[in-house]
């Protein structure tokens, strides 16, 4: 079921045009795009050089704005590459008035592009869609060409911290790691969220309806 377009969608971006990157991607081809680089500024935006954490896949925004609330020592990015789905992040965290937050509208595949090479201590991926199509493989977000991506964002020990309600995705998620030179730190078949956590709109949803949460820890080299 297709969504509809929010109303005055460009208009209420905009008004919180100092918490978010719209990315101009006229470059249609993603790969070419990624190499010019436009590098966030992060000192500026968040006015300190505290550690940066990324969300891959924001939806709504629960998670990272409960997490920036919980964490003011720590900044966060949160991606999100559909609009109609961001804006309900970004006027949530305007109406909380969350200083150690930022949002790029952008894909997963041109985050190389804001973001400078191991800039990242950690990115979230929460409830990824599994994609479980065999055609759709290499648009799973932990397809070893995402995880190329991600490993060039992190510091080195930096971490994949993933979470799904799929166990054949976390399956394949696990086999990714591990052929793409990750370090599988845990593994949580059964996950219940603990105090340092926050959980998803989605998370909940699931336990709710029985299911078992998946969690993996996964952790980029010391050396490249």
């Amino acid at each position: 079921m297709r969504m509809h377009k929010k109303a005055r969608l460009e208009e209420r971006i905009e008004a919180c045009g100092k918490l978010v990157k719209v990315a101009d991607l006229t470059d249609k081809n993603m790969k070419r795009a990624a190499l010019t680089p436009e590098y966030l500024p992060f000192n500026e935006i968040f006015g300190n050089s505290n550690p940066v954490r990324l969300e891959v896949g924001c939806g709504k925004g629960k998670f990272v704005c409960e997490l920036a609330a919980k964490n003011p020592h720590i900044n966060f990015v949160a991606v999100e590459k559909i609009s109609n789905v961001l804006i309900e992040a970004l006027e949530r965290a305007m109406a909380e008035g969350l200083k150690n937050i930022y949002f790029l509208n952008c894909a997963a595949e041109v985050l190389l592009k804001y973001f400078p090479a191991s800039s990242v201590e950690v990115v979230y991926l929460n409830f990824s869609n599994p994609l479980p199509k065999e055609g759709y493989k290499k648009q799973r977000l932990t397809n070893p060409r995402f995880l190329e991506i991600y490993r060039g964002l992190l510091t080195a020990g930096g971490k994949i911290i993933q979470k799904t309600d799929d166990e054949a995705f976390f399956d394949y998620s696990l086999e990714s790691y591990a052929a793409s030179g990750f370090e599988i730190a845990e593994v949580t078949r059964g996950y219940l969220c603990g105090e340092d956590d926050v959980e998803t709109e989605h998370e909940r949803k699931f336990k709710e309806q029985g299911k078992l949460i998946y969690r993996a820890v996964a952790v980029a080299a010391a050396t490249r």
